[in-house]
């Protein structure tokens, strides 16, 4: 049976007590951490820090393959769950935001959670949408607000609505 929902608590704030690796050290650890999270449903792996993750499957817009990145998510009011392009506030998007910024090569991504598989029609958010979940998610992730401050470019916050349950 695909377990569709996570157990995440109502109260998601984070307390940072860990060092921000370098984005060298983030690409190898994400690898890594893909690897795991293709292998097991442990919390160990699904919940480090604890933060829930997503195993977000993307299609290179250049290269048409595809690619994985796990990810830290939050949970919006709605209980759609949000994904922060931050990457420790690098000067540029992280390439999984640039592909599903382009609708021909990602017009739904594909999520793997804790437990189960499926289909999302992803939603960039833009504007007072933005800000208002940007607000609520940095007064838990507080380390975000602090990523912003590195970086000129507004840091990209997905949206990644359910459609589609994805069996077999």
């Amino acid at each position: 049976m695909i377990r569709m929902s996570d157990d995440q608590p109502e109260d998601q704030r984070i307390v940072q007590t860990w060092e921000t690796p370098t984005h060298a050290e983030i690409v190898e650890l994400t690898r890594a951490h893909v690897a795991g999270m293709e292998v097991s449903d442990d919390d160990m792996v699904w919940v480090p820090a604890g933060m829930h993750h997503v195993l977000l499957h993307t299609i290179g817009r250049r290269s048409g393959n595809e690619h994985k990145v796990a990810l830290p998510y939050w949970k919006d009011p709605d209980g759609h769950r949000i994904v922060v392009g931050s990457f420790a506030g690098a000067e540029k998007d992280p390439a999984w935001v640039l592909n599903l910024r382009d609708r021909d090569a990602n017009p739904r991504v594909k999520v793997r959670v804790q437990g189960g598989l499926f289909w999302s029609d992803h939603q960039i958010l833009e504007g007072a949408d933005h800000a208002d979940i940007w607000e609520r998610l940095c007064a838990d992730r507080a380390f975000y607000a602090h990523y912003q401050t590195l970086t000129e470019r507004l840091i990209p916050l997905i949206r990644l609505v359910e459609t589609e349950a994805i069996t077999g």
